[in-house]
């Protein structure tokens, strides 16, 4: 029973929490490189991956707390079975899952494009409300066979 809600296959790589501050990214972009780096996994992969966040943590700061605030993010990265699952934590106010439709990539406009390269880069992407009743969680999921496969070996 002290193993309650631990599942065999989970593997934690990154937690981290930080203000809702865009000067806060720069250091959240190069421990989550280092953590997925230190993990094995093909540079060009890991570079996605650490873009995906990054537009996901933008969104979450424009849109969710409406601006930079010192708000909390909460960032999880674990390998779960076959997956690496990306999980971003906020306590914004709840946004409508709608809000993940990216637009036409032809309507050309500033801005406006992350959703759609988030949904690019990793195999699956949703929002939904926290558990706790109080802000949101953005989950992105990647498909993988393991680490060390994913790693470039000469």
């Amino acid at each position: 029973m002290g193993n309650q809600g631990h599942h065999p296959h989970e593997h934690m790589i990154l937690e981290h929490r930080f203000p809702a501050r865009a000067k806060e990214l720069g250091h959240t972009r190069a421990i989550t490189r280092m953590s997925l780096n230190n993990h094995g996994w093909r540079s060009d992969i890991v570079e996605d991956i650490v873009l995906a966040i990054d537009e996901a943590c933008q969104n979450i700061i424009r849109h969710a707390y409406h601006g930079e605030c010192d708000d909390p993010i909460t960032l999880h990265i674990e390998l779960q079975d076959e997956s690496l699952v990306v999980v971003l934590e906020d306590h914004a106010p709840a946004v409508s899952p709608d809000c993940m439709n990216p637009r036409a990539f032809e309507d050309i406009r500033p801005g406006g494009l992350g959703c759609h390269f988030m949904r690019q880069v990793m195999d699956h992407v949703s929002i939904g409300p926290s558990p706790t009743g109080q802000g949101n969680i953005l989950r992105m999921v990647k498909g993988v066979h393991s680490p060390s496969q994913q790693s470039s070996h000469t």
